[in-house]
């Protein structure tokens, strides 16, 4: 009898520590859980602040200026989390997409690039595929021969991305991703994009095709040199300050040709010019004169402008989203006098109008 008492009560004291061990591991569970939550819900909230403007509020791609699809499940079965945090970190130089990373000069910190990323995975609805890593054993050669015959029209002649579709020869993002990547996403596109897949062309003709993107990675050329200038501040807000007034001819009532602002430039006229792209944008490059009006800091910003008619003027590399944006929103605010330089940065660095830039101060 004392046996069965002693056994019994071990048996009573091991019940007790598995409840307690169980309940403790479920307390750490929703700890965990409330914690992820709170983290996908902090990256949807700066989603929404840094990259809807392009992406889509949904992230479903394609709501300015050809954006990647980031919720597309065929691209996030293959997207890496270090290859999201590496393209939103890094951008990719020579298209629109920012760097948005302090180190590079953009807004966001690694808590708030790592919350984006989380909450672009918790959009994924399949695992995660494990590429094959094997390098390409194809010929360059014959694989442009198939690019100009599938792939120019809607990529470029170099991969550099048009109208219609993203750059696929950028150093940045040929640098995050292995052949495999490059392979899966040829064969069997994105489904619900404008990108078909090309299975039936053969893994030997994908394999060239891999072959030639890798051998035509598309550095854009340097702008034309330009003058340094310090961080900008109030007392020099205002371009030409004592200079007469513009006569611009807009475009559909909102748009001002570039060269009609490089003149006015020239004349020394009177005028404000805001640079709407992230701020590691301006920093590395922007229009003589202009300042970081970063489209989404409107609300921190628009008192400081001057609300005496002077013209208002705002551009981007998109050419339209981010500066329309911004237009809409200061006329929104009573700023009449306001225009998008119509064809945006790139037309003025390809034109070499006069340009500035200033250095990148690290975060702390």
């Amino acid at each position: 009898m004392l046996l069965v008492l002693v056994l019994g009560a071990a048996s009573l004291t091991s019940c007790r520590r598995a409840r307690a061990s169980w309940h403790r591991r479920t307390a750490l569970g929703r700890a965990e859980a409330a914690v992820a939550v709170a983290r996908i819900n902090r990256g949807r909230a700066d989603y929404l602040r840094y990259c809807a403007l392009c992406h889509g509020r949904e992230a479903q791609g394609y709501a300015a200026d050809h954006a990647n699809a980031l919720g597309n499940q065929d691209f996030l079965a293959i997207a890496s989390s270090a290859f999201l945090r590496g393209a939103i970190a890094s951008g990719r130089p020579g298209t629109p997409m920012s760097a948005w990373s302090q180190r590079r000069g953009g807004p966001l910190d690694d808590r708030q690039i790592n919350g984006i990323v989380a909450y672009l995975r918790s959009l994924a609805r399949r695992p995660l595929l494990a590429v094959s890593a094997r390098p390409s054993a194809g010929d360059p050669v014959a694989g442009q021969r198939v690019w100009t015959e599938r792939c120019v029209t809607c990529h470029g002649a170099r991969g550099q991305g048009s109208a219609i579709a993203t750059s696929v020869t950028s150093p940045e993002f040929l640098r995050s991703v292995r052949d495999g990547y490059l392979r899966h996403t040829i064969t069997h596109g994105r489904a619900g994009t404008p990108m078909a897949g090309f299975a039936q062309l053969g893994s030997r003709a994908i394999d060239d095709l891999v072959a030639f993107i890798r051998s035509a990675e598309h550095v854009p050329g340097p702008p034309p040199p330009p003058t340094y200038e310090p961080p900008p501040g109030l007392d020099r807000l205002v371009i030409n300050p004592t200079g007469r007034p513009p006569e611009f001819r807009l475009r559909e009532g909102r748009f001002v040709p570039a060269d009609q602002v490089a003149q006015a430039l020239a004349q020394g006229r009177r005028m404000v010019i805001l640079d709407a792209r992230a701020t590691s944008d301006w920093s590395t490059g922007h229009i003589a004169g202009a300042l970081p009006f970063p489209f989404y800091n409107i609300d921190q910003m628009a008192g400081q402008l001057p609300h005496d008619g002077t013209w208002i003027l705002a551009y981007c590399a998109c050419p339209h989203a981010a500066s329309g944006h911004v237009v809409d929103e200061l006329r929104r605010r009573d700023f009449p006098h306001t225009a998008v330089i119509d064809e945006g940065w790139s037309y003025w660095t390809a034109h070499h109008l006069p340009t500035a830039h200033a250095a990148i101060v690290p975060a702390p």
